[in-house]
């Protein structure tokens, strides 16, 4: 197809054809309307001078009659730039004035002659077309008739002329709209090229490549801006998918090979009846384990693709953060750890009290599994406070804290640094709680505590107010 053919089907140029027809429709009326509007205004105005024209010869006619209504008739007839004047006998034979014929059956009708009508003037030669007029007839008492008009010549060359330059004027508009059409139409095509461009590479595997913009903050800049944020939350989540199918092939393959080894040495322990019963036993843990991973897995699925959004609420984030602090409270002193919380009251935000709870229990879980580490009392610290245009919610720990070059790292599912590996954990908890952040539209800060008395890592989960 040519390039003139895939323009013409293409919505911006289709737009334009349709406004182009729709002005030209409008300019053809207006023509006609403002040509109209003139005839009518013209027509009006001459017969209101023929009307005191009338007026004027009535008044001679009353004074002396015919014989001064002729020697007036007359007299008017000679000067520059005069009106039509025609005194006719009974029969219709042209006997005074300044007219040598009329058209047929002018004078036939008393009256204004609702048309214009031809006649000729004593000095044009025979065979030229007579002129245009508009005049009214009066039938005078003896029979005879009187005719006083205007010459259309003037009224009708200014008609022309205004119609003519009206005409040329919507000519030249056509015009110019046709090239700006051929201008919107190349370039809206020229966009929509560098667009199929660009979700050709896009259907070939790159999902980095994006849609141009050519920032005028059109139509089809917002649509390449709402495209372009779609494209970067697929390649978000395509990678977070080839991430986790990594992490399943390389971290899950050493439980499982666990797995198997217990199941195995329980088959060869089935005459000592303890023995096997400590190897099921160790794996049924080991299948928690691994059950708890993947449900953790399928939450920051379900969170990172947001499907969870539509379960927002108004939720007091206070009540959550009390709720936590009650539920973890025999655990932090049955590890030995004091559990302090400093809760604001009544601070709502939208969010999803099951997601936001959860986030709360990881950070909850992972301080006081780490409180203590290299401190003579173990403490873990929840604080709830409201600033001027955030929500903060921290859990605190004296433990040893995240190195300052690794708090991007321990993000990642199923990253932990090595001093962590000898205590349980499937390294999933802080990517679910930075996947709920993301979805509430806020953030997790890890940072070392600047707490005196609790020197270890802070975590901030940092909502808008």
């Amino acid at each position: 197809m040519s390039r003139l053919g895939i323009a013409l089907q293409t919505t911006a140029v289709r737009l334009s054809a349709l406004y182009l027809g729709l002005f030209a429709i409008c300019a053809v009326i207006l023509v006609i309307y403002v040509t109209a509007l003139f005839t009518s205004i013209s027509n009006h105005q001459t017969r209101l001078l023929v009307e005191e024209e009338l007026e004027v010869l009535g008044s001679f006619y009353r004074r002396g009659g015919v014989t001064m209504l002729i020697g007036h008739v007359d007299r008017r007839s000679r000067e520059p730039g005069a009106s039509l004047y025609t005194i006719a006998s009974r029969d219709g034979k042209i006997i005074g004035g300044n007219v040598q014929s009329l058209e047929t059956g002018i004078l036939d009708s008393e009256g204004w002659t609702e048309r214009p009508f031809r006649y000729r003037r004593f000095y044009q030669p025979e065979g030229t077309p007579g002129h245009l007029a508009l005049a009214e007839v009066i039938y005078l008492p003896n029979g005879m008739r009187l005719l006083v008009g205007r010459d259309l010549g003037e009224p009708t060359k200014f008609r022309a002329l205004v119609r003519d330059s009206l005409t040329m004027a919507l000519g030249i508009m056509v015009l110019g709209a046709l090239l700006i059409w051929f201008v919107v139409g190349r370039r809206a095509l020229q966009r929509i090229d560098r667009m199929s461009m660009a979700t050709q590479k896009i259907m070939a595997g790159d999902l980095s490549q994006r849609l141009p913009m050519g920032g005028s903050r059109d139509e089809f800049d917002r649509l390449s801006e709402s495209l372009n944020i779609m494209l970067g939350r697929i390649q978000k989540l395509d990678e977070g998918l080839r991430q986790v199918s990594d992490n399943i092939a390389h971290d899950l393959k050493t439980p499982l090979t666990r797995l198997r080894n217990k199941a195995e040495a329980a088959l060869g322990e089935r005459e000592n009846i303890d023995a096997h019963r400590e190897a099921m036993e160790e794996i049924i843990d080991e299948s928690d384990q691994l059950i708890r991973t993947f449900n953790a897995l399928l939450m920051i699925s379900r969170v990172e693709a947001g499907s969870a959004a539509a379960e927002m609420s108004a939720v007091d984030l206070s009540l959550i953060a009390s709720d936590a602090e009650e539920l973890y409270e025999p655990v932090a002193e049955e590890a030995g750890v004091a559990l302090s919380a400093k809760i604001d009251k009544d601070v709502v935000i939208n969010g999803s009290r099951e997601l936001i709870g959860q986030a709360i229990s990881n950070l909850l879980d992972n301080a006081i599994k780490y409180a203590g580490d290299g401190a003579a009392e173990p403490a873990v610290a929840i604080v709830l406070e409201r600033n001027a245009d955030e929500v903060v919610l921290s859990v605190s720990d004296n433990g040893p804290g995240i190195p300052a070059n690794k708090t991007d790292e321990v993000v990642k599912r199923f990253y932990r640094l090595d001093e962590s590996r000898s205590k349980p954990g499937t390294g999933l908890g802080l990517s679910l709680v930075k996947a709920i952040m993301g979805m509430h539209g806020g953030r997790l800060e890890l940072a070392r505590n600047t707490e005196r008395q609790m020197p270890g890592l802070s975590a901030r989960m940092v909502f808008a107010a």
